[in-house]
């Protein structure tokens, strides 16, 4: 709500949505299906650990938004994500499903999503768990 007061534009596309009451967001780091059940593995150091998450930039466009999510460390060690863009879902339109999300990147270099950058970042906390 902050970047809302700040900047019109995102405040236009964020004042409809309801997301007073956002409370599951997560960053996907790995999915087994994609990256296999040693990447998923791999994060298991971390498991119930809490890492610290920066979220640099906001996207969205007609159908969803989405928050540029860069992971922190976890005692000196860098938590990364395999996924090739690492976000938090905001919101989708009805009918679209929240992996659509991993687009707005893309759709941003065609003109056909928007971008605002979270300057200074804001950082949250989350605990890496397993679902």
């Amino acid at each position: 709500m902050q970047l809302a007061a700040k900047n019109s534009e995102a405040g236009a596309f964020l004042k409809d949505k309801h997301l007073e009451n956002l409370n599951k967001a997560h960053v996907t780091l790995a999915h087994k299906r994609s990256h296999g059940v040693t990447a998923v593995a791999s994060y298991g150091t971390f498991l119930h650990k809490t890492v610290p998450v920066d979220l640099t930039k906001l996207f969205f466009s007609d159908k969803m938004a989405a928050l540029e999510a860069s992971l922190g460390s976890v005692e000196g060690e860098r938590v990364v994500s395999k996924n090739e863009w690492p976000h938090v879902t905001l919101w989708t339109a009805e009918g679209v499903a929240a992996k659509e999300a991993n687009k707005l990147p893309q759709l941003h270099s065609e003109g056909k999503a928007t971008c605002i950058a979270i300057d200074p970042p804001a950082t949250i906390d989350g605990t890496l768990e397993f679902f």
